[in-house]
């Protein structure tokens, strides 16, 4: 029904490949939702690495805490709270007392700024949460194009069911405030995926 596997796995399949995390690493997933991007990213950072996912719902956080309970990834840790209010000093005390480090080395939002009215407060959390030189990954949608631009009226259906903006262009924080930005889309240029360093 939610077109994952057909339609929105791509984008986050793109954005963990572009953040090249080594194993290890410590990455921020922003509005995490029930822990979709998890299994991309422990493949990505190992046992030794930390998953800090960030969530407003607690049912969505309830079932990613099981998800993780399930696959024994004793490395993910949870934080109930808005991404747009959400203080980083509370997530960093958070990520400490689980375990983590203060700083991850990246962070990714795959398809939840767009949910966000003033996504842009949550996008300047995340940025503050990795550390300098550190990488960003912005996924979401936009109208698609081209052949594709039939699937349009689909596209915006889906969005306004899941109560997301089409309009909403997170990446476009991305492309203003990282450097050696790289560009990266799937399926009809509707996903749209943005990754870079922070200076």
């Amino acid at each position: 029904m939610s077109g994952e596997f057909p339609v929105y796995r791509a984008g986050r399949v793109l954005a963990v490949r572009d953040l090249d995390l080594a194993e290890g690493a410590q990455v921020l997933d922003v509005g995490c939702g029930t822990g979709l991007n998890f299994g991309l990213l422990q493949r990505a950072v190992g046992p030794t690495g930390w998953i800090v996912g960030i969530d407003r719902s607690p049912q969505m956080l309830a079932r990613a805490r099981r998800k993780a309970e399930r696959r024994g990834w004793s490395n993910v840790i949870l934080i109930e709270g808005d991404a747009t209010t959400l203080s980083v000093e509370r997530v960093r005390e958070a990520v400490l007392a689980g375990g983590g480090r203060e700083s991850s080395d990246a962070a990714l939002a795959t398809y939840s700024l767009s949910l966000m009215p003033g996504w842009e407060h949550a996008w300047e959390r995340m940025k503050h949460l990795v550390r300098p030189a550190g990488t960003l990954s912005v996924v979401d949608m936009q109208e698609p194009q081209g052949s594709f631009a039939v699937f349009g009226p689909l596209a915006r259906l889906a969005c306004r069911w899941g109560g997301a903006d089409i309009t909403a262009e997170p990446w476009r924080g991305v492309e203003r405030d990282c450097v050696a930005v790289r560009t990266a889309s799937a399926r009809g240029d509707h996903l749209q995926v943005r990754t870079g360093r922070r200076p």
